[in-house]
């Protein structure tokens, strides 16, 4: 029996379609899948990943994935979405679905220009567009470059506390509900260093899908946390690509930049299954929080 209090990554990823309006698909951003008071970027990643999937599917041609870019328009609230999708194109090998996630505004009047004027009453929240097709996962690769399996074991270490009650992170990473996340948090750098962050992650009811992966892809803290930059980093733009289907187990990820601006800076994530195949590669822009 699954207790009550843990939620389940299916639920939030649990989609409904819209009676007679095809490629619509209702969900529910719910209270568990938040960072603050916010729905987590990756688990929207991953609900627009899921839409593109079940659009694809409806002609019986099952396909994976495989590449998420994604534009962040305005952060919708904990409650129902709207997943709009449009098929673009069904290839041989390659498919490509456009999926809108949006939200009807909880206040309609949009102040702009000092007036008040009328509007949809809808909030466009993400805009994604998804390449589908089927990942290598059961290929050996030509050459692969993996950045976490020499830094990080199969399992974290027995005294890493999972974010929990008295974690630090507690406070604002509600993902934790349901997940068990592991972090090994560094505080600060040295001049000239590159801060690493490293996580383990998996979830505390279900197997690893592709789905909850492509979630990991941003379960890192903001990396300006290195540079004493702490707060709300909003994420512009988000790339993901599902190298492979996960093993079952813990998903271990390294979270790194390339450069952190006064206003802009760069994320990246590599997430390893618990077979040592990369699964998930990242690449996130981002506004650095206030100083």
């Amino acid at each position: 029996m699954i207790p009550d209090e843990i939620p389940l990554f299916s639920d939030v990823m649990a989609l409904r379609p819209v009676a007679g309006m095809p490629g619509h698909y209702d969900g529910n951003l719910n209270e568990h899948w938040t960072i603050g008071p916010k729905p987590h970027g990756g688990v929207m990643i991953a609900m627009c990943a899921n839409a593109a999937r079940e659009a694809y599917a409806a002609d019986g041609r099952a396909a994976h994935p495989i590449a998420v870019s994604a534009n962040y328009l305005a952060a919708p609230d904990p409650g129902p979405v709207r997943l709009v999708t449009t098929v673009r194109k069904r290839g041989r090998r390659i498919g490509l679905v456009d999926v809108e996630l949006v939200q009807e505004r909880s206040d309609r009047g949009i102040r702009q220009g000092g007036q008040e004027r009328s509007d949809s009453g809808i909030k466009h929240c993400v805009h994604a567009v998804v390449t589908l097709g089927e990942p290598e996962h059961d290929a050996r690769p030509l050459f692969s470059h993996n950045p976490v399996t020499g830094l990080m074991d199969l399992e974290p270490p027995a005294d890493l506390l999972p974010i929990g009650p008295g974690h630090p992170a507690a406070e604002i990473n509600n993902l934790a509900r349901g997940c068990d996340i592991r972090p090994l948090v560094v505080e600060s750098v040295s001049a000239g260093d590159a801060p690493t962050f490293r996580i383990w992650v998996r979830p505390k009811v279900g197997p690893v899908d592709e789905l909850f992966a492509l979630m990991c892809g941003d379960i890192s803290l903001p990396v300006p946390y290195a540079v004493g930059r702490r707060g709300w980093a909003p994420t512009v733009q988000l790339t993901a690509y599902l190298r492979g289907l996960p093993a079952d187990g813990w998903l271990r990820v390294v979270c790194t930049t390339t450069e952190i601006g006064e206003d802009w800076f760069d994320e990246d994530h590599t997430v390893v299954d618990s077979a040592g195949r990369i699964v998930v590669q990242t690449r996130q822009l981002a506004l650095v929080p206030a100083g």
